[in-house]
């Protein structure tokens, strides 16, 4: 089966999921090469296997709010692929997702986990539940619900659900309560993302942000140049954005724009990163408070960041955020680098023009792949019940995301596509899961 014969064979099966075929289409084109070159990897139908989720599950999510009120929800887990080991991957909830967003984000997932070189297959799921404005009560009552359902999926060797967009610690304790009795045993492998102190991982919480930094250390590196003195903007001030930005200021960087849902701060003297955590994260309010302590700088309603003059530019805050037009404002500007910190943030039309301007791109699945790597790090030490140092936790994820930039750009050069990130991180992540599937054979 050629290339276009796959693309249309995927599109016809899942007519009601646009954005997951195209991303899935986008995929595929790029693994021609490879095919072409080692024509095992296109038998046994393994693209056609790889491009198909191994299970979808979707179910009814009741609870009662705070007034009295009974509460519908729909809850989901794709579990995508598990060639490579238990799936593994976020649980988001927010109004908005549905299945079409799950079916992506855990397509991408199996690719961002095979690069790690862990042993994780993929999945993705949550609810479109909004935690925000909700009681402490209410989430509580909301994840026992959710996980009635979901614990008949899960568990350390088969799928080990982490935090995402609108599931943080607090989220991940109630659904790690509920599940605990649920089954009748503390099982810490089951979930990830866990608080320290009862089997969660140092650096963690950190890890994307910290990870999406080290992956565009080595991006400048390969362009024989660094991160110390390079102006940077960052989208969202949520966690992955907080210590992204953390991160390019201990490395020397001047960051000079955030962002969030109310619009862009902006401040020339470079952005006061303790500020920024007090105000999201203590406070929890807009960041127009930051204005308070800093009246340097400038807050922009409605407004991103793109059009601020920069080096480097790092979307960290949703899917779909930043378009060709955003692009073309940031080669406009000088961007000499893009990587992408959130989970498909950048339109292909966006990526497209990047890289025909020579803006050197990072894609999520490589740059944003600290997150799941120290999650797998925190399965091992769950499983060895050990709790490693910070600083060996970070030295680890450094390592990883090292690697995962040299796996990326080795398997780019492999089909003549020498620095492009995105053909070498599908070439590389399929080639390692294929294998596997080869290994492992159908009946």
């Amino acid at each position: 089966m050629d290339t276009s014969t796959r693309i249309t064979h995927i599109e016809r099966r899942w007519p009601e999921a646009a954005g997951f075929t195209a991303e899935v289409s986008g995929v595929v084109a790029s693994l021609e090469p490879i095919l072409r070159d080692t024509p095992e990897l296109a038998a046994e139908g393994l693209v056609e296997r790889f491009c198909e989720p191994e299970r979808v599950i979707m179910f009814q999510v009741p609870w009662r709010a705070d007034d009295g009120s009974v509460q519908v929800n729909r809850g989901y887990r794709v579990q995508f692929n598990s060639a490579l080991g238990p799936y593994k991957g976020g649980l988001r909830f927010h109004p908005d997702v549905g299945l079409d967003l799950f079916l992506s984000l855990a397509f991408e997932q199996v690719l961002k986990n095979s690069l790690t070189g862990l042993r994780l297959g993929g999945a993705k799921g949550g609810a479109d539940f909004d935690p925000r404005g909700r009681s402490d009560a209410e989430v509580a009552r909301f994840c026992a619900s959710f996980m009635t359902e979901l614990h008949h999926h899960i568990g350390a060797d088969v799928d080990v659900p982490a935090g995402d967009i609108g599931v943080g610690r607090r989220e991940i304790g109630f659904l790690f309560g509920a599940y605990k009795r649920l089954v009748g045993r503390f099982e810490p492998g089951a979930l990830t993302g866990k608080d320290p102190a009862w089997g969660g991982s140092l650096v963690r919480r950190e890890a994307t942000g910290y990870g999406l930094v080290y992956f565009v250390r080595e991006m400048l590196r390969a362009r024989g140049e660094d991160v110390a003195g390079k102006r940077a903007i960052v989208s969202g001030s949520g966690k992955v954005a907080i210590y992204a930005m953390e991160k390019l200021a201990q490395l020397g960087a001047a960051v000079l724009a955030c962002s969030d849902r109310g619009g862009a701060l902006v401040d020339p003297d470079g952005i006061d990163v303790e500020l920024v955590k007090r105000v999201k994260e203590v406070e929890r309010e807009s960041l127009e408070r930051y204005l308070e302590a800093r009246p340097q700088a400038r807050f922009l309603p409605g407004a991103n960041t793109w059009a601020q003059p920069c080096d480097v530019a790092l979307p960290c805050a949703t899917q779909g955020e930043l378009d060709v037009r955003d692009a073309r404002r940031l080669i406009a500007n000088g961007v000499v680098l893009v990587a992408e910190g959130a989970n498909l943030p950048c339109s292909a039309d966006a990526v497209a023009a990047l890289s025909a301007a020579g803006v050197a791109f990072g894609p999520g699945k490589a740059a944003n792949a600290g997150g799941v790597a120290t999650s797998g790090l925190e399965m091992q030490q769950n499983a060895a019940q050990q709790a490693w140092a910070f600083a060996d936790v970070d030295a680890r994820l450094q390592h990883i995301m090292a690697d995962i930039h040299h796996r990326c750009s080795e398997a780019a050069a492999r089909v003549g596509r020498d620095g492009d990130l995105v053909t070498g991180a599908n070439v590389a992540g399929f080639v390692r899961v294929a294998r596997a599937m080869l290994d492992l054979g159908v009946v």
